[in-house]
């Protein structure tokens, strides 16, 4: 979600032709990934970036020093701190079975682990790189990294990690004026930002929507339910309702994971699962395809949100809770709900079209019969005579008279002709 924030306010800084824009930043870390992708937003960026730790009492920990550092200006308000970059596991698999056989899932990597020191050696090239482009100390960039230091404003300035101390925006703005910054492909620019407009922009309601809907259990879960109330609105058409709000969860769904980073097979085997269960409760399979389907579910659930080094994933007992909740309702509750529409109809004029009874007396086409344990009036279209005991079948309903013809099993004799 802040990627998405950063990336589009870059472009609208662009349209706008915007001298500088200003990252205020207040952060204890994140996604390893995600980070990436921002500073190579800001990298990219034709305006140039300044970081401004800010307000006081704020940090750039972790994430937020790679950001820092990977921007056109670096700067900090007093009473603010950086550092402490060491990359750590969220959960997910940890270490390398060949040289750390007690490394386990879920768990923390082991200091010294194979995936602990290619996590660190690859986060210490990346800020290094960052601080060649800038012109930074590189020295202090990988100690963050690998010994995890952190540094207060003045520490940061006095050892060149930060260009600027400011107490504000307008001020950072001012001592920012006549500044050449490095821009991408070699190129420098000159900021001419003396007294310059302050433009405030806060992140609005859909980054806070992207904040809650971009975690990959709430993706999944939106999707889940997404999927039930359209499967409800389908096998009982007409009730709105749960085909309104499945549709409006499922788009949400597929709309966060077109933000997230999606393994497309993942997402394939998890809709076939879906599909599969779906399809146990219109077919007689004794379970093969809910239980196939329950399979494909966990599977692409497990495979549907691509981990980096932070592991970055869906919780293993999420998936498995709602694997067995749609094999419950998809293939075991829905396949109840069709079983009991396709039963025969047991009252009403429905149960009547179809039955047979016995003729109790008959005379000059019309007479009674007993059908379903009830006396009912009969009459007959044809020309047909009965006898007590005949066996009739109905063929339409008039009113409170039945229209009656000939079972198959008793034919019945025609009168005669005149």
């Amino acid at each position: 979600a802040t990627f998405d924030l950063i990336r589009r306010e870059l472009r609208a800084a662009a349209r706008d032709e915007a001298d500088l824009v200003i990252l205020a930043m207040d952060t204890p870390g994140g996604l390893y990934e995600s980070t990436q992708q921002i500073v190579q937003a800001i990298l990219d960026s034709p305006v140039p970036v300044a970081t401004f730790v800010s307000p006081a009492g704020a940090h750039a920990a972790s994430a937020g020093t790679y950001i820092l550092y990977g921007s056109h200006l670096a700067a900090m308000t007093p009473s603010t701190r950086l550092g402490a970059a060491t990359p750590v596991q969220m959960g997910g698999p940890n270490g390398d079975e060949e040289t750390d056989k007690n490394a386990k899932d879920d768990k923390p990597a082991k200091p010294g682990s194979a995936l602990e020191r290619k996590m660190v050696s690859d986060a210490a090239a990346f800020i290094r790189s960052l601080a060649e482009q800038h012109g930074r100390n590189a020295e202090w960039a990988e100690a963050a990294v690998v010994s995890a230091e952190s540094l207060t404003a003045s520490e940061a300035l006095s050892k060149k990690v930060i260009e600027v101390i400011a107490d504000n925006p307008a001020q950072l703005a001012d001592k920012v004026h006549g500044r050449s910054v490095r821009m991408k492909e070699g190129q420098s620019k000159t900021l001419t930002t003396k007294g310059a407009e302050i433009v405030t922009r806060e992140p609005g309601l859909r980054h806070d929507l992207l904040e809650i809907i971009t975690h990959p259990n709430i993706a999944l879960l939106l999707m889940t339910l997404g999927t039930y109330g359209l499967i409800y609105e389908f096998a009982n058409p007409g009730t709105m309702i749960p085909g309104v709000i499945g549709a409006i969860f499922l788009l949400l769904g597929l709309y966060a994971m077109n933000v997230l980073p999606v393994n497309y097979s993942g997402l394939a085997l998890l809709m076939l699962g879906m599909a599969l269960m779906t399809a146990e409760a219109f077919t007689v399979t004794f379970g093969i395809l809910g239980i196939g389907g329950a399979i494909a579910f966990i599977c692409g659930a497990l495979l549907l949100v691509k981990s980096g080094p932070d592991g970055f994933g869906i919780d293993l007992w999420l998936i498995l809770s709602l694997a067995a909740i749609s094999f419950t309702v998809l293939s075991v509750a829905l396949g109840m709900v069709v079983k009991s529409l396709r039963a025969a109809k047991t009252t009403g004029p429905e149960e009547l079209a179809a039955a047979t009874g016995t003729v109790l007396h008959w005379q000059g086409g019309r007479g009674e019969i007993r059908i379903t344990g009830e006396i009912w009036q009969a009459r007959t279209d044809q020309p047909f005579i009965f006898n007590p005991g005949d066996t009739v079948r109905v063929s339409a309903i008039d009113g409170l008279v039945l229209v009656v013809m000939p079972a198959a099993a008793t034919p019945a004799t025609p009168l005669p002709q005149e």
